[in-house]
């Protein structure tokens, strides 16, 4: 069966092309290495940029059938010009099925090391950025096309262009505008929480940034809340002379405060780190029963002077923060 996927391939009509590239993805694993070998890939390349859809479609299920679980053939695929011809598509094609297999396509690609480089040259970032943002993608190119921009911000290097992009306002648009317990603001909010651990000011200026971030706080799901308290940390801890106030007045106590007791470990930890930067108790030494009081208290008169007052019903929130500060 392999040796007439190849010979279809190299030398077969275009019908007998698509056949082969049908087949080409229902083979094992290990058979696909195997025809891999055979010189394939320019072949299905140029069936990619073909005119008829089914072509360009069973093409790319086989390209990304080959590159799936193969360090190897994902690089090969990229050398052989891969990555112009999927920006071609992603800016011309109006069939969605082509377009979320062309996402999943440059998923697989994006996740290989030494392909990174190679496609945050091209204009792909840039695109990407725009396509998330597009109410008609679904909703699973858009995570596609958020992990790419993730697995390409993994080097330093080039978050400068998923910045200069626009990539910070566009993941905060989708954050502000989905549910915010959903995968969709779970994965736009860590990787903007990525961007901004590497590019804190990156989101400075961005009007109602600190807004849908609160909100993110107060209404997202475990990870939303954790990434998002990333985010202002990240923020305040670059310049905290201008966000303290900034978040402070957005009303962000009740739901740090909330995270503090109840969020993820790793949220907890950051959200007592930003409670501490926001309130300035760290020059507090807690001793003993009356010291806690006194931090409460302080607390308290700083929250009224900023204009932002806690429910009652969040003291013991705020007791329960100091008490954990202590141990």
């Amino acid at each position: 069966m392999e040796e007439i996927v190849v010979e279809s391939l190299l030398r077969g009509s275009r019908e007998a092309q698509i056949e082969a590239a049908i087949e080409l993805s229902n083979l094992s694993r290990k058979q696909r290495q195997k025809v891999s070998e055979r010189d394939i890939i320019s072949p299905l390349l140029s069936m990619l940029q073909s005119q008829d859809s089914i072509t360009t479609e069973v093409s790319l299920s086989a390209l990304l059938s080959l590159a799936f679980g193969s360090e190897r053939n994902k690089v090969r695929i990229v050398k052989a010009g891969a990555v112009q011809m999927l920006l071609e598509i992603l800016q011309t094609e109006s069939k969605m099925v082509i377009v979320e297999l062309a996402m999943a396509f440059l998923l697989i690609l994006s996740s290989c090391n030494r392909n990174k480089t190679k496609i945050a040259s091209t204009k792909l970032i840039q695109l990407l950025v725009g396509l998330i943002g597009l109410d008609q993608l679904t909703v699973q190119a858009k995570l596609d096309g958020i992990a790419t921009l993730h697995n390409l911000s993994t080097l330093q290097q080039i978050i400068p262009l998923v910045v200069s992009s626009g990539a910070p306002y566009a993941l905060l648009q989708m954050i502000n505008s989905c549910d915010k317990s959903s995968e969709l603001a779970e994965k736009a909010a860590s990787l903007l929480e990525n961007i901004v651990h590497h590019s804190p000011e990156s989101i400075s200026g961005i009007g109602g940034a600190i807004e849908v971030l609160v909100e993110t706080i107060e209404e997202g799901s475990g990870q939303c809340k954790e990434h998002a308290v990333g985010i202002l940390l990240g923020v305040c801890s670059f310049d905290r002379e201008t966000n303290r106030g900034m978040i402070l007045r957005e009303g962000v106590m009740p739901g740090l405060l909330q995270v503090s007791v109840d969020g993820t470990r790793r949220g907890k930890e950051m959200a007592r780190e930003l409670l501490l930067l926001l309130r300035d108790c760290s020059g507090y030494v807690i001793k003993d029963k009356q010291s806690k009081i006194e931090i409460v208290e302080q607390i308290m008169r700083e929250i009224d002077q900023e204009g932002e007052r806690i429910p009652g019903t969040m003291l013991k929130l705020v007791e329960e923060m100091i008490s954990k500060l202590s141990t």
